[in-house]
């Protein structure tokens, strides 16, 4: 197997594209996917300050990294969800990430703040387990970002994951979701600008670029992500590719092309009545948002302030460039 480019010994094929790479041209090709990402839905601009939600995980992990080697000013936000020892290890990933390279880390503990876990508030609200997870996390991330001034969140959301996503809202015909499943929502009022540079990448490729890198990630699948629908939609979709390479890039991009504008005036309608949650201040189309609800029923308590733990490793301040077997 020959590298496409150099015809030295590859290390990764891509069907979707015919090709394979060595080390050193794959990093190049998932730097020119991001880029790519970034300069065709204007996602970051020069001189943008962004906080990347982290989760220990090869996306999240990836991008970050990615960022930066792309010379992204990017802090990373990792949220301690209280999933027994999987947060434990999750956390631990993304510590010593950015430890090994100087990068700062900000950490929010949802029990320590909000006084409820994952476990129990999804029992409380009667919600499922990655329902109350992605609403909590989504509020934190939001609020961070807005709170720290940062002009961008980034998340780590891949073309396996996007494409996957489309399936269920399609299958269904959750039209509201449609007009708002794009790599970037720009910020508006009580929201801050969101992308997803990593959309033309899959899984496969990302995690083939931490292993690569020399990037530790947590490899185990929540445990709460039982049963999450999302899941069989990937399965489902990745059979397909098998016997159509190609096929999820096709999906997503070709509705990205020719059908999101069709469900935007639903989604924008659905902005339009947004007003101020009486407990948080955050948009919302009820007295109190969903975030607050949640936190009542759980048993929590709303902080003053949220504490914010930073950290930063030994190598903060210094210039970070790629070494020479990097360079393409």
């Amino acid at each position: 197997m020959k590298c496409v480019t150099c015809r030295g010994p590859a290390v990764i094929d891509i069907r979707r594209q015919n090709a394979n790479y060595c080390v050193d041209h794959f990093f190049e090709q998932c730097r020119r996917q991001v880029n790519r990402a970034i300069s065709d839905w204007d996602m970051i601009s020069p001189g943008d300050r962004v906080l990347v939600a982290v989760s220990g995980g090869k996306d999240s992990l990836a991008i970050w990294d990615l960022l930066v080697e792309l010379g992204h000013q990017a802090d990373g936000l990792y949220i301690g969800l209280g999933i027994g020892d999987y947060s434990d290890v999750s956390g631990q990933y993304a510590r010593e990430f950015a430890d090994s390279r100087g990068l700062l880390l900000r950490t929010i503990d949802l029990p320590g703040s909000y006084g409820y876990d994952i476990p129990s508030g999804s029992r409380a609200a009667r919600r499922a387990p990655c329902s109350a997870c992605g609403l909590s996390k989504r509020h934190l991330f939001d609020t961070a970002a807005l709170e720290g001034g940062y002009d961008v969140l980034v998340t780590g959301h891949n073309l396996d994951d996007e494409a996957a996503v489309l399936f269920g809202n399609t299958l269904h015909w959750h039209t509201e979701y449609l007009g708002r499943q794009l790599p970037v929502l720009p910020a508006r009022a009580g929201f801050p600008k969101k992308v997803k540079p990593l959309v033309r990448l899959t899984e496969r490729e990302t995690a083939a670029y931490c292993v690569l890198r020399g990037i530790d990630y947590l490899v185990d699948e929540c445990p709460m992500a039982a049963g999450n629908r999302h899941i069989s939609y990937k399965e489902a979709l990745n059979d397909i590719e098998v016997r159509s390479p190609g096929a999820k890039h096709s999906f997503y991009f070709g509705f990205l092309d020719r059908a999101a504008a069709l469900f935007t005036p639903e989604a924008d309608a659905d902005r339009e009545d947004l007003t101020a949650c009486t407990s948080c201040g955050a948009p919302t189309t009820a007295e109190v948002c969903a975030f607050c609800r949640l936190v009542d029923r759980a048993g929590g308590h709303h902080p003053s302030a949220v504490p914010v733990q930073l950290s930063r490793g030994p190598a903060a301040g210094a210039s970070r460039r790629p070494s020479t077997n990097e360079e393409s």
